[in-house]
Parts: C-alpha cells; sequence; structure tokens
C-alpha cells in the first residue's frame, strides 16, 4: 500500500487555555492572605502597578456577630470568560534621638550614658507629641513578653557552674518544646553531644528544679511527679498512681485502686490533687499567637428580613494601572526591547487589575448564591441546614463546578451565626423516615451531639437507641453512619460514656 501527503480542513472544537486564563483560575482558589503575597510580589515586578491610596474603610465582622435576621443582588459583568463549559479563543528618614540617652541614671541628674547632644529632653517630649507618641508604643523598647528559653536561660548560670555541664543545660534548653516537655530518649542526646550518658542525666536533674515546676519533663507522669515533688507530694502511693495513667484515662477506676492499692476515697482524693496540677507548664511564657481568621464574605440582616451580602473590603487588594507613567515612558524609550518590555507590563497589569475585579464578583456570586439557598440555618440555626451540592450553585449562576470548588476553597464568610468556611455549606443529604424533605448530614450531626450532651449518667443512649431516637424526629439513619458521625466527632461509645460520668460524679466535678 503506496503512502500519499495530501491536504485537507476538519472542523472541531477544543477547549484552549491561555496563560492568563489559568492564571485567572488560580487567583480564584488562592486565600485572601496568599492573594496579598501575590499582588505584593506583582508590585514589586511590574512598574506600572500601584497601590490605591484612597481605598473604603475596611469591614469589621465582629460586628456582624451582634447583629440579628430577598438578598440584595449586586450588578456584576459578564464571567462567561470563566465558564470551563465553553470553549476559550486564543487571541526616611530615621528618628535622631538615641533613646539609650534619653533615661537618667537613678539618683543622678545626668542621662545614661552621657549627657545628650544637640536635643534638649523638652525637645524629644515636644517630638514626641508631635506625632510620634501616637504611632509607637514607648513601652515596647523598655519591655518585651518573656519567652521561655530566656526565662530558662537566666535560670541556667545560677544553677550550674561548669562550662561543660553549662553547655550541655544550654543544648537541653534548645530542645524544650512550648508546653515545656524534652525528648525522652538521653541515650540519643549524650551521643549527639559526645557526652557520657550520666553526666547529661546529672544536668538534667538540676535543670528539672528549674522554675516552672515540671518543667524538663520526658513524660505527662514524669511532669506531674515533678509537680508533686515541689509541693513534697510525692509517695508512693502518687507514684504508683502516675505510673498508671493508661488505667486513669480509660476511667478504670477498679482497676486502679487494685494497681495502687488504696481505697476508693484516697484515690479520690489523689485525682483531685492531680486536676490542680498544670500538664503543660511552658505554655503560660508567651505561646504561639494564632493567625485569626479574616471573613471575605460578610453577611448582614436587612431591613426587609432578608440578607444583605457583601465583600470584605478589608481582603480585597486594591491596584492601580499608572498608564501616565507608561506613556511617559514609552516617549522616551529608544529601543524596541524596552518598549517591548514596556508593552508587557502594561498588559500584565491589565489582566491582574480585571482578574482581580471578575474574582471579586464570582466570589459575590457564589456567596449570594449560597445564602439563598441556606436561609432557614440564617434564620434559625445549624439544624435547618439544607442539603447542598456543587451542582445545584454552579447550575444557578451558569458556572462549572469546578469554578465553584475553587471558589469556595479558602474563603470564609462572616454571619451573624458565626464565621464559616464557605465549604460548610455543602453537606450530603439523608433521606427523611416519612418520605419528607431529606435532612443535611450536619445538622444530623448536630441533633447527635445534642442528644448525647443532654444524657445523665443512669440514662445513657446506645447507637442503637440513637437511631431510634432520630426515626421519631423524621431522619432515617443507619446504625453505622450514627457510629461514624459520632467517632469524627470524637465522643466516646457509650461504655465509656457512662463509666465516665459516673467518675464525674463520684469526683463531684468534671475529670
Amino acid at each position: 500500500m503506496a503512502l500519499s501527503a495530501k491536504l485537507e480542513m476538519r472542523q472541531g472544537q477544543q477547549l484552549v487555555m491561555t496563560p492568563q486564563l489559568q492564571q485567572a483560575i488560580r487567583l480564584l482558589q488562592l486565600s485572601n492572605m496568599e492573594l496579598t503575597e501575590f499582588v505584593d510580589a506583582e508590585l514589586e515586578r511590574n512598574p506600572l502597578l500601584e497601590r490605591e491610596e484612597n481605598s473604603s474603610a475596611p469591614k469589621i465582622a465582629d460586628e456582624v456577630m451582634a447583629e440579628s435576621p430577598g438578598i440584595e443582588r449586586s450588578e456584576g459583568a459578564d464571567d462567561s470568560w470563566l465558564d470551563l463549559r465553553k470553549p476559550v479563543e486564543d487571541h526616611a528618614g530615621a528618628l535622631d534621638a538615641d533613646f539609650g540617652n534619653v533615661f537618667q541614671e537613678p539618683g543622678t541628674g545626668e542621662p545614661l550614658g552621657g549627657a545628650m547632644t544637640g536635643m534638649s529632653w523638652a525637645g524629644v517630649t515636644q517630638r514626641m507629641h508631635s506625632g510620634y507618641e501616637d504611632d509607637q508604643n514607648l513601652e515596647s523598647y523598655v519591655a518585651s513578653e518573656l519567652s521561655l528559653r530566656d526565662h530558662l536561660s537566666a535560670q541556667l548560670p545560677l544553677a550550674i557552674a561548669g562550662n561543660i555541664e553549662r553547655m550541655i543545660g544550654r543544648y537541653l534548653v534548645d530542645l524544650v518544646d512550648e508546653a515545656g516537655y524534652i525528648p525522652a530518649n538521653l541515650e540519643t542526646l549524650a551521643n549527639r553531644l559526645g557526652a557520657p550518658l550520666e553526666l547529661v542525666e546529672s544536668v538534667l536533674t538540676k535543670l528539672q528544679t528549674f522554675d516552672p515546676p515540671g518543667i524538663f519533663a520526658r513524660s505527662l507522669s514524669e511532669c506531674l511527679a515533678l509537680q508533686l515533688k515541689e509541693q513534697n507530694r510525692y509517695d508512693p502511693l502518687m507514684a504508683g498512681l502516675l505510673a498508671n495513667l493508661d488505667l486513669l484515662a480509660n476511667r478504670n477506676l477498679a482497676g486502679l485502686k487494685k494497681v495502687v492499692g488504696c481505697d476508693m476515697d484516697e484515690l479520690v482524693d489523689m485525682i483531685q490533687e492531680i486536676k490542680r496540677l498544670n500538664p503543660k507548664p511552658g505554655l503560660k511564657f508567651g505561646a504561639v499567637q494564632m493567625q485569626p481568621v479574616v471573613p471575605d464574605v460578610i453577611v448582614r440582616a436587612a431591613s426587609d428580613g432578608g440578607w444583605h451580602v457583601e465583600l470584605n473590603s478589608d481582603t480585597l487588594p486594591r491596584v492601580l494601572v499608572n498608564r501616565s507613567y507608561y506613556t511617559r515612558i514609552s516617549k522616551s524609550s529608544v529601543s524596541d526591547k524596552d518598549k517591548g518590555y514596556l508593552f508587557e507590563c502594561l498588559q500584565t497589569a491589565n489582566w491582574l487589575v480585571k482578574s482581580l475585579d471578575q474574582r471579586a464578583r464570582t466570589i459575590l456570586k457564589v456567596a449570594e448564591q449560597i445564602v439563598r439557598q441556606q436561609d432557614s440555618f440564617f434564620m434559625y440555626g445549624v439544624q435547618h441546614l439544607r442539603p447542598l451540592n456543587l451542582r445545584t450553585i454552579a447550575d444557578a449562576i451558569s458556572m462549572h463546578e469546578s469554578t465553584v470548588s475553587r471558589v469556595t476553597s479558602n474563603k470564609y464568610i462572616a454571619t451573624p451565626r458565626g464565621i464559616f468556611e464557605l465549604k460548610y455549606f455543602f453537606t450530603s443529604a439523608i433521606q427523611s423516615a416519612d418520605d419528607g424533605e431529606a435532612h443535611s448530614s450536619e445538622s444530623v450531626r448536630f441533633r447527635i451531639k445534642q442528644l448525647i450532651d443532654a444524657e445523665q449518667a443512669t440514662d445513657v443512649l446506645s447507637d442503637d437507641q440513637l437511631v431510634d431516637r432520630l426515626k421519631t424526629e423524621g431522619v432515617d439513619i443507619a446504625r453505622r453512619t450514627v457510629a461514624k458521625y459520632r467517632e469524627a466527632m470524637r465522643i466516646p461509645s457509650s461504655v465509656q460514656r457512662r463509666r465516665d460520668k459516673r467518675l464525674v460524679e463520684r469526683l463531684g466535678g468534671t475529670l
């Protein structure tokens, strides 16, 4: 069979993802913090971009939390460019006052470090009141939060004199975690330091006398034992209790009483004493600051009984294209390479401004539709959360499911009922026992927790009993599903809950 070359025309459709479209889609799934980092990088790279100075005042999400329960729909531009179902065509000054020379030596009239030169104290005071004091807190220069490492390092030279032991002590101080614990395997630490194990153990014994009590422990039982020794309350019975904390964790009081060798009253007293100890003594020294969640969308109660949905302007990067600068520079540019670079910067800047605007409109459109679908939740609470999937929202706003999925990733909404991730409102459906409207899995989970929280020690509900209770309320659910939801909420079995409640009653409080 002979091979021959020929020309022919074929017509077809395909999805072409331009680099601009790919980046625009990637912007959708960025959180507000990631978006800010991206825009900051673009501002540094692109000379034609500048930050908008006169932006509106940021919205405060806390105000929404104080408000109580038609949605006002914002006019939006055409979002068809983001719909993946359609084919895309490819076409100082520094402060000159030295604060080290301002504060005076005690008992003298001279400033620390000698007299001030070129500026009087009255002049410094005048400068502070003229604007510096408004922006800076003077206390931050003379005081700072004491960290756990600094607190331990300050005690080290007072307790350990030898240079070798002090070096080992500094190494162990660096190993202390936020809770105040160190790794349990001292032999590994000794090999790493090239020091005898007995010397490391000796240094650790001295370090364990540091403040706060319980520091440098290698386990929870050792941490509690160190604190009890500090109070002179560590005896053989208490040692037996600390050696069997697993039985206490399982609420096995009968087995614990037998192992320790005491009566129930003594055991209850010892447990009460352990409850007063601090299992994580290091946390009171500057715990890690958690970054608060900043909502992307704010929902407020409208005057007509509906909801007003708006974007949180505090999370929207505002950038402008400096066209006048482009015009001025392009006229002075002589080489084609410079002109090409400026034109590329202009195109990139225009794309970024458009993409940020379309991203904001898309987030608002999805959030408005979620509020429409979950109106009962905002009115009455989590028990009235409806089953919802991505397709329902995508069909309502004429977008692809993947676009809705990207929009709802890492985005949060502030409502009068709290701050929620947008994905929280998408839950699976559980059929109704009386062929009525399906129930949201999240609302069923909430109802299971309500029933368990209302239990008494004499009437603890098993999984089968929870199924019966839910069926009387119109929820058709299997026992294994109840068990799965219960375990996901970290709620123990009915046997364990009954044991816990009896122990709480015996201890006269919470464990």
